[in-house]
């Protein structure tokens, strides 16, 4: 790490506002996936979905990340993260108000692919855009900026639980979610820097075209997937588990989703001045033993108070394992930061939209708790793998 992120220097009014626009983007993108998570139930009732068939649901998510994963080393160098974070906000808000009204499974599919897509290069763009300002800044803001998206994700559970207590509709949660994360998506946009191809810190060095990420950033990608895939088992099952499992009252098993991201945003504010302190290859170690023992607890302990704190446990563990790994991938020699920011974001995305889909293939031939054990098994290859994998990115 250079002396310039050791040392804090006043930052001119543009990057501070800059940040501030990239925390709000952040907070919108979380609070996407928990509005979504929360609502996981009343969308399988509502399509009258068994574990098999929500599954695949959240698979055409997931086919639509991978999709973005060939677009995003090319849009985000030529539109710019300000455009891209513009336009796919305002299509991910469209496709999440529209998810409960349609009756036809077909519909639901392609309204969940488009949402895929959107959120894949949505999430891309602000950790590009989130790097740049780290570079710029001279700070270490990386987990401090995905700590909003844990924020982000805690309240719109918070906010779910509440709107189910108040009886309302899926529908309405869904549309009046959608309409404030509009104004967020205007303001995180307008407040953001135009980092364009030619800018030293995002685009210069970036390839024109995409191609598979190879050798040790097909490594950090593969790490990221781990990571997000548990994370995207927590999101999306969390709540169902905790209702068809453990029989909680839904408006408690909604608050399955805001211990995890919770706990996940207290790590992440705090990470920062853990990645100062502790290296990058035990911190990953550490982080994937202790995801894995909270999984374990929820998954044993048949109290759903237990598996609430199994949950909180899990997000802590969890916490840094993202920031760590897309800081890794932007210090990569002779791969430019946009690129590896890019590569292994996008398949981060991928393994958190494509792991919920495999936990429901699971659960509809033996159970939801068997299925949710393979966050236990990604958390545990995370660590094991986390040496060879930072071997050659990771900070020092």
């Amino acid at each position: 790490m250079s002396e310039a992120l050791a040392i804090p220097t006043p930052l001119p009014i543009p990057i501070r506002r800059a940040a501030w626009a990239v925390r709000a983007a952040f907070f919108l993108s979380g609070a996407l996936f928990a509005t979504w998570g929360v609502q996981v139930p009343a969308l399988k009732s509502h399509y009258a979905l068994g574990e098999q068939a929500l599954a695949v649901a959240l698979l055409a998510a997931g086919a639509g990340a991978i999709l973005a994963l060939s677009l995003a080393g090319r849009l985000v160098p030529r539109w710019g993260a300000r455009t891209l974070v513009a336009v796919t906000g305002l299509v991910c808000a469209g496709a999440l108000a529209g998810m409960l009204w349609p009756r036809s499974y077909a519909v639901l599919l392609l309204l969940m692919a488009l949402f895929g897509v959107a959120a894949s290069l949505f999430d891309v763009a602000i950790n590009t855009e989130a790097n740049a300002l780290e570079q710029r800044s001279g700070r270490r803001w990386m987990s401090g900026f995905h700590a909003y998206f844990s924020l982000g994700g805690m309240a719109a559970a918070a906010a779910g639980g509440a709107a189910l207590k108040a009886g309302w509709s899926p529908q309405l949660h869904l549309g009046v979610a959608a309409s404030l994360a509009v104004g967020m998506v205007a303001v995180s946009a307008a407040g953001m820097l135009p980092l364009e191809p030619a800018d030293p810190v995002q685009g210069a060095d970036a390839a024109p075209h995409f191609s598979l990420p190879r050798g040790p950033l097909l490594l950090l990608g593969l790490l990221a997937a781990l990571g997000l895939e548990a994370e995207g088992a927590l999101y999306d099952w969390s709540v169902l588990f905790l209702v068809q499992e453990r029989a909680a009252d839904p408006a408690l098993a909604a608050l399955a989703y805001a211990a995890f991201t919770g706990a996940m945003a207290l790590g992440r504010f705090g990470g920062d001045a853990v990645r100062a302190r502790v290296p990058a290859c035990p911190l990953l170690q550490g982080c994937g033993l202790l995801a894995a023992a909270g999984m374990t607890l929820a998954l044993l302990w048949p109290n759903p108070l237990v598996a609430l704190a199994g949950f909180a446990v899990v997000g802590l563990g969890l916490a840094n394992v993202v920031p760590v790994l897309f800081s890794a991938s932007a210090r990569l020699p002779g791969i430019g930061a946009a690129q590896g920011i890019a590569a292994v974001s996008a398949m981060g995305y991928a393994g958190l939209m494509v792991g919920p889909p495999l936990i429901g293939f699971i659960a509809e031939r033996s159970s939801l708790a068997l299925g949710l054990s393979t966050v236990v098994a990604f958390a545990l290859v995370l660590a094991a793998a986390a040496r060879p994998a930072l071997a050659a990115g990771a900070p020092r």
